[in-house]
């Protein structure tokens, strides 16, 4: 059971926009695998302060050009996302806010403030794990990467390592209901 504010994460199994849909991998999905293994390790890094452990890596041409984890209790700041925090890095590491052909890979879907940030910085392609059934803003609540009323759209994949990014957001939240349970 979901405890006050807290969401269920759920393995996404497809891509919304119109992109595809939970096929099994193909051989450049092993590229977009690895990408999220690292994304997952950054999730841990969040974890270990005390954050909602979600990570995510933005890569251009093969390298990396940002990563993140989500820090916003640390910062005191309610837009340090893992996503937010990937962007922040990359751009100022590309010397522009714009970062065409780049992948942003999160454990997570994007909310609706990373997902304008997405489609401000006009990346190509976002690919996330885990679903956010009551906030997410890559097809489960909304559809704001891929809908035809703005400008850029945003190539989504959703579902990549779903499972153990599911998992690691699982396992957290169990550990604070129960930390938070009387004993005895």
């Amino acid at each position: 059971m979901n405890g006050p504010g807290e969401t269920k994460m759920m393995p996404a199994g497809r891509t919304f926009g119109g992109a595809h849909r939970g096929a099994p991998l193909a051989a450049g999905d092993e590229d977009d695998a690895g990408w999220m293994r690292q994304a997952l390790l950054l999730a841990q890094r969040a974890r270990e302060a005390g954050e909602v452990p979600v990570g995510a890596v933005l890569v251009r041409d093969g390298a990396v050009l940002g990563e993140g984890w989500n820090c916003p209790i640390a910062r005191s700041d309610p837009s340090a996302h893992a996503e937010v925090m990937a962007l922040r890095a990359a751009a100022s590491r590309a010397g522009n806010y714009r970062l065409p052909g780049a992948t942003l890979y999160v454990t997570l879907e994007p909310c609706v403030m990373c997902a304008g940030a997405i489609l401000h910085a006009r990346l190509a392609r976002v690919v996330f794990g885990a679903l956010d059934p009551k906030g997410g803003a890559a097809g489960s609540v909304f559809t704001v990467l891929g809908t035809e009323r703005l400008n850029h759209r945003v190539e989504v994949q959703g579902g990549c390592l779903g499972e153990a990014c599911a998992e690691v957001l699982q396992l957290f939240f169990q550990s604070r209901r129960n930390a938070a349970r009387p004993s005895g």
